[in-house]
């Protein structure tokens, strides 16, 4: 794999920039993130700028039962294909954003720490093996999900619903490239405890799969998110303000504030 480089979005004097994390800041770039790009030899502090999630995906796909050790400990069976929901575009907010549970719902919330993979090229049937030039990089999601309404009607599952609320889709706060995935871990933590470890090498459906597997259904464009699902560890927010830090080695840490 290449050098690890990492890209970033960010709000500066009203305007909407991206470019590059350097040890002295942001390298701002020029261009667009997806296609042709220069430096344009500026250089931004973090606290000059107001982060914002690292790409506007048209649509987010999240993966259900895609690790080995949550499967069994479900007791569920390894699905024969990639099992998935998509998640509204609306769910998107800030690295660092105060999340909100609706007014309307007092039930249990979880937090999901995943792994991200952003498209870097339109993407249509392509091979396992093709899979790796059209993957941009890698991210942190943090997939919440209001448990009580995937559940409170037994005739429908209500994915959409559950895990479609404003702001229940934060990612960021990098997109890393030059990584490979199977040697990642994903930590959560929740309130200064770790909740999840957990090895990315124990997916069912390596990155490649699942970007060569969903390309056969649908099309993916420059900056479309896949979450590619989480493992053992995930729980439920019970304090009335939880921070929920979730941490990969090589790309960062995406940190949000969830209030009940």
């Amino acid at each position: 794999m290449s050098a690890t480089t990492k890209w970033l979005r960010f709000r500066h004097g009203g305007t909407t920039g991206f470019g590059t994390l350097t040890s002295s800041g942001i390298s701002v770039h020029e261009g667009e993130m997806f296609g042709r790009n220069a430096a344009t030899g500026k250089i931004l502090t973090l606290t000059e700028v107001e982060l914002l999630a690292p790409c506007a995906p048209s649509k987010i796909v999240a993966l259900w039962n895609n690790f080995h050790a949550l499967a069994a400990k479900l007791n569920q069976p390894e699905p024969p294909e990639p099992l998935y929901l998509l998640k509204a575009t609306t769910t998107i907010t800030t690295p660092g954003a105060v999340i909100r549970r609706p007014s309307y719902y007092d039930g249990k919330t979880t937090y999901e720490g995943e792994l991200g993979i952003v498209i870097g090229k339109t993407c249509a049937r392509v091979s396992p093996d093709e899979a790796d030039r059209f993957i941009f990089g890698y991210t942190c999601v943090n997939d919440i999900t209001a448990n009580d309404i995937l559940t409170s009607d037994p005739t429908f599952p209500q994915w959409a619903r559950a895990k479609g609320i404003d702001d229940y889709g934060p990612f960021g706060p990098v997109i890393a490239t030059g990584l490979d995935p199977a040697k990642l871990t994903v930590r959560t933590i929740l309130n200064g405890a770790e909740r999840q470890n957990y090895p990315i090498s124990d997916m069912i459906f390596s990155a490649q799969q699942l970007v060569s597997k969903i390309s056969h259904d649908m099309t993916l464009l420059p900056g479309d998110l896949i979450a590619v699902g989480t493992s053992v560890g995930v729980g439920v927010m019970k304090e009335p303000v939880n921070i929920v830090t979730v941490a990969i080695d090589g790309i960062g840490e995406l940190t949000n504030e969830f209030r009940l």
